[in-house]
């Protein structure tokens, strides 16, 4: 690409993670990546996680729609604003210390601090409650454990998705917005991404299995989803 300013080439140039390097060199090359390219060329199942590494290493990406192979409308990133770039981040992420997992994984008692799912330390990850896009690494320093919850890859999934379509993750960067935030905040919170919203993940194991078989019978026999069984049975 031509007509990049130097600060932006000199910020790209740093970047050594190989995902973030990828999807920089093919936006290099083609101008921008598409969440398709990221799929099928690069094989990687979740596009937005690509284009969030980017952004970690403190280079901006704009995201804009373009048509895909199918006629359908997709997500497509190029390079933003380059005063916007985020030297404080240039390098990548701080790499979490053992003793930090350790602490968290027995203060939540190994359970994801989103679903309440018991796993073993190696499948869960630390995640910063304010999302690391908004305010950094300033906003969760390694010795405040309050700024960090241990959860698993699918809560993490789930979100990156709904934090990526946030109006305050896109524009406002505000961290007490997102402090009052699910997703920062399971344990008490006053909406989801912005939306009045409330919600609860349920998990059935092991024995538990037998009564979650129960209960999706009965609202199979009510044609309702297991979902609406139990808001009724909440209701009443």
């Amino acid at each position: 690409m031509s007509g990049l300013s130097p600060d932006l080439l000199a910020a790209i140039e740093s970047v050594t993670a190989k995902r973030a390097r990828t999807v920089i060199d093919h936006i290099l090359k083609h101008g921008f990546i598409t969440t398709e390219d990221l799929k099928t060329k690069y094989g990687y199942n979740h596009p937005p996680r690509a284009a969030r590494d980017v952004r970690e290493e403190g280079i901006p990406l704009e995201t804009f729609s373009v048509e895909g192979s199918d006629g359908r409308t997709i997500a497509a990133y190029r390079f933003g604003d380059p005063t916007k770039i985020e030297n404080n981040k240039l390098g990548g992420r701080q790499i979490f210390a053992k003793k930090l997992k350790a602490s968290l994984y027995a203060r939540q008692l190994g359970r994801c601090g989103i679903c309440g799912q018991a796993y073993e330390i190696r499948y869960l990850q630390i995640d910063h409650r304010v999302p690391y896009e908004v305010a950094g690494e300033a906003a969760s320093p390694m010795t405040d454990e309050g700024g960090f919850l241990m959860i698993c890859g699918s809560c993490q999934r789930s979100k990156s998705w709904s934090c990526e379509h946030c109006k305050n993750w896109q524009e406002l960067k505000d961290p007490g917005t997102c402090h009052a935030c699910y997703w920062a905040s399971p344990e008490e919170y006053a909406h989801v991404a912005q939306q009045a919203v409330k919600r609860e993940v349920v998990v059935w194991s092991g024995e538990e299995i037998k009564s979650y078989e129960v209960a999706r019978g009965r609202a199979q026999a009510l044609n309702l989803t297991l979902a609406e069984y139990l808001k009724r049975l909440a209701a009443k």
